[in-house]
């Protein structure tokens, strides 16, 4: 049994507490506060406590790990109304340019933090977070993290914080860039003549089901790449393209460098 206490129920928080229900947590063992009436009342609707402030959290209730799953800019007035729990639990935090630095400045300097960053496809179960601990995290402190973060998809960890800015500009932003190869797949397909509806099925598919084929196969991405490439075919002529010394790569590499260096000054 382990006794959760989450901070905010947004599309990640309420995605994770899905995964926990779903996993065999029981409703019992769970205390969310959300001040929204509306998501308070959906999430209430699968058994859950939920208060709307930290303060109304029940006395006897001693949680085993406090997730904080609000949004970044309202963190610094939320997190500490949790320092109560300090020492006595895990602080678990998914909130994107918070360091372990700043949950020092909340909870006290021996506070057992992991920081985590995720990505929103486990909105759908299939996401990947990775995340890092500090010093005072023992053993089973993150056994018991890890089974939490991986309700939702995979879990990775590091041991330098500072590797979080570039997990950030990969895995945490690059839902983003996939989304946008829909659109710029599906918008060359009407270039040359499609249908736009037609185009975006096209697109959407493809990258779908591409990335799953790339989730079950055991086979690497550039083999997977190289399968459904014949020589001086039509794939070849679009590769030619995109793999050119101003093609794809160096793009990604910049927007990715783009990404992990504005996570470093929001988290500065």
């Amino acid at each position: 049994m382990t006794r959760l206490l989450l901070l905010g129920c947004g599309k990640m928080g309420e995605a994770m507490l899905a995964g926990w229900l779903e996993g065999g947590t029981a409703p019992a063992d769970v205390v969310a506060i959300e001040p929204n009436a509306a998501q308070a009342a959906a999430i209430a609707a699968r058994g859950v406590t939920v208060v709307g402030s930290a303060e109304a959290v029940p006395g006897d209730f001693a949680p085993d790990v406090v997730i904080l799953a609000v949004k970044p800019q309202v963190m610094d007035g939320a997190a500490p109304t949790l320092a109560r729990y300090a020492g006595r639990t895990c602080y678990l935090s998914i909130a994107a340019g918070k360091t372990l630095a700043n949950f020092a400045g909340y909870f006290g300097p021996q506070a057992a933090v992991v920081r985590a960053m995720p990505n929103t496809p486990a909105a759908v179960g299939r996401g990947i977070t990775v995340a890092c601990p500090n010093a005072h995290v023992d053993a089973a402190m993150r056994a018991t993290c890890e089974r939490l973060l991986a309700a939702v998809g995979e879990v990775g960890w590091v041991a330098d914080e500072g590797l979080i800015d570039a997990v950030t500009g990969v895995s945490g932003s690059g839902p983003a860039y996939v989304f946008h190869m829909i659109e710029a797949m599906a918008a060359a397909g009407v270039a040359q003549g499609l249908d736009p509806d037609l185009a975006m099925r096209l697109a959407r598919a493809t990258v779908c089901g591409a990335g799953e084929l790339a989730y079950r196969s055991p086979e690497s991405a550039e083999q997977l790449r190289r399968n459904v490439t014949s020589p001086n075919g039509t794939t070849q002529a679009a590769l030619d393209v995109l793999m050119a010394e101003d093609g794809l790569k160096p793009l990604m590499a910049r927007a990715v460098a783009a990404a992990t260096r504005r996570s470093r000054e929001l988290a500065g």
